[in-house]
């Protein structure tokens, strides 16, 4: 399955923030950033944080 290029964006927010999730306590600022990045993929592709594991659209 090939994945489009907003659908490859979506994935790497969710990735983004689950590495944020887990570093949090480690390394705050990476966790941080992580967030930022995350938020910036996911707002360029007009789409809210709950929403964008659905947004993937992959059955």
């Amino acid at each position: 399955m090939s994945l489009t290029d907003r659908q490859e964006d979506i994935l790497i927010a969710v990735a983004l923030t689950e590495f944020s999730v887990h570093y949090e306590q480690a390394d705050p600022e990476l966790s941080r950033r992580a967030w930022q990045l995350a938020a910036d993929r996911l707002f360029e592709h007009d789409v809210d944080p709950p929403e964008a594991i659905g947004a993937l659209e992959i059955e």
